[in-house]
């Protein structure tokens, strides 16, 4: 019988259920079911210990059971910042941002210019992708539109993807022209509607004309907005310098304030990174209720293959009540999975001397909040009822009975520096709405 004509899917085994920064529920033995909608989707309608299932399924019929007894399963993942046409140079030397870009990045998406090469690497990114667990997030492409549409007809999940608008302070072969990028951004808007995301990729590259061209048409066609905001100290500097010779931005103080005048701060905007905010531009993203993606990867040491940037101060965007998730910026985060950056958070914060930073935490920031920031948090995030059935099996460990949730967690997510690239090993099967989309 086909997948797809299954009436009930039932998945059984140790469940880790996020539900805020403190909170996350463990379910041992736990038995999932969901049921088909006439949509086709697979909602969670029941959830019970192992040993009730089998009266349970007395009663029903053409059921599936997705046995995963002894491993531990959590939601699938979300990134909410990351740059699929940078994979390739995720490794590539990173002393500063600028230079990273200007020396590798920037050659190597040229190169999407083709059609062809922008499908065969989005087929090999899209098998990638889902291997390390993650089901959906905010994606960035290149200048060009077919790395939007190759993009959205591969990834398997709950994306929505831009292409970067590039009108000055660019090299001549990724510049595009005002009057061509409005245009493109309306025609990718009108397609793709929500799944799409207006891209300026930074206020230094971008002219006001354009993004605030772009807020409308993002408003008109409920699509996001994606964008980077104060990666670093000496790009907040350049951008200053930049708009205070540009008319209608000569008072300008803060970088956010920009966005803020081109209307691109909304509940429907992530922005990139967000390292160095003053609390006014703190209070100003949250009064527009705009988000922050934290990339703890891409801004880690450049020891530990990041930029060197800082790190996110999480506790005052907490206090400000500014939204944020986290996520992997893959081109400047040196790998796709999100149990890295999960580690990763955790780690450096420790550093910092923030102890109470937890996998618990970082758990949440990968699923549930970042289902929040793709405003999917109703459909996704958790095994909460009436949600649909996403999730990755990590596999089996022998573990004590005596540990808490977060010993748990931490048991299966710490790594050693050396070892980071192996997270895909831990990764068992991930699968989206039910179906396996990536298994070993």
């Amino acid at each position: 019988m086909s997948s797809n004509n299954i009436t009930y899917k039932v998945i059984i085994a140790h469940f880790f259920n996020p539900i805020n920064d403190k909170k996350c529920e463990f379910l041992e033995d736990y038995a999932i079911v969901a049921k088909r909608t006439t949509k086709g989707d697979y909602k969670i309608i029941d959830r019970m210990p192992k040993a009730q299932l089998s009266a349970y399924l007395s009663r029903k019929k053409n059921v599936e059971i997705i046995d995963k007894s002894g491993q531990y399963v959590i939601p699938g993942l979300y990134d909410t910042h990351f740059h699929w046409v940078q994979d390739a140079v995720c490794e590539m030397p990173k002393a500063n941002l600028l230079h990273w870009l200007e020396n590798y990045t920037w050659p190597y998406e040229a190169n999407f210019k083709k059609l062809a090469f922008a499908r065969k690497k989005a087929k090999e990114f899209t098998n990638k992708i889902a291997n390390n667990g993650t089901i959906g997030g905010a994606c960035y492409g290149s200048i060009h539109s077919h790395s939007v549409s190759e993009a959205l007809k591969n990834f398997k999940g709950d994306y929505v993807l831009g292409n970067v608008q590039m009108t000055m302070n660019s090299p001549e072969y990724l510049t595009m022209g005002v009057e061509e990028t409005i245009a493109q951004t309306e025609a990718l808007a009108k397609q793709y509607k929500d799944k799409y995301a207006v891209t300026p990729r930074f206020a230094i590259t971008t002219d006001p004309v354009t993004m605030a061209a772009g807020a409308k048409t993002a408003k008109k066609h409920r699509s996001f907005i994606q964008t980077h905001l104060s990666e670093t100290e000496n790009e907040i500097d350049f951008v200053l310098s930049i708009y205070k010779d540009i008319k209608g931005f000569e008072k300008v103080k803060t970088y956010t304030e920009i966005y803020d005048k081109v209307g691109l701060l909304t509940p429907k905007t992530i922005m990139g990174h967000g390292i160095y905010l003053s609390p006014k531009e703190l209070k100003l993203l949250s009064e527009k209720q705009t988000m922050i993606a934290h990339c703890p990867t891409s801004n880690a040491p450049i020891k530990e293959l990041g930029l060197g940037s800082g790190l996110f101060d999480y506790k005052r965007a907490n206090r400000f009540k500014v939204h944020w998730a986290l996520a992997s910026d893959i081109g400047g985060g040196p790998f796709l999975s999100m149990l890295d950056v999960i580690n990763s958070f955790v780690m450096q914060n420790h550093k910092r001397g923030h102890r109470d930073t937890s996998y618990t935490q970082g758990l949440y920031r990968a699923s549930l909040a970042g289902a929040t920031s793709m405003k999917l948090e109703q459909e996704s995030g958790n095994f909460e009822l009436g949600k649909k059935l996403h999730f990755v099996s990590l596999g089996s460990k022998k573990m004590s009975a005596s540990l808490t949730t977060e010993e748990k967690l931490k048991k299966l997510i710490k790594r050693p520096n050396k070892d980071r690239a192996l997270y895909t090993d831990l990764i068992e099967a991930t699968y989206y709405n039910g179906n396996v989309i990536s298994g070993r």
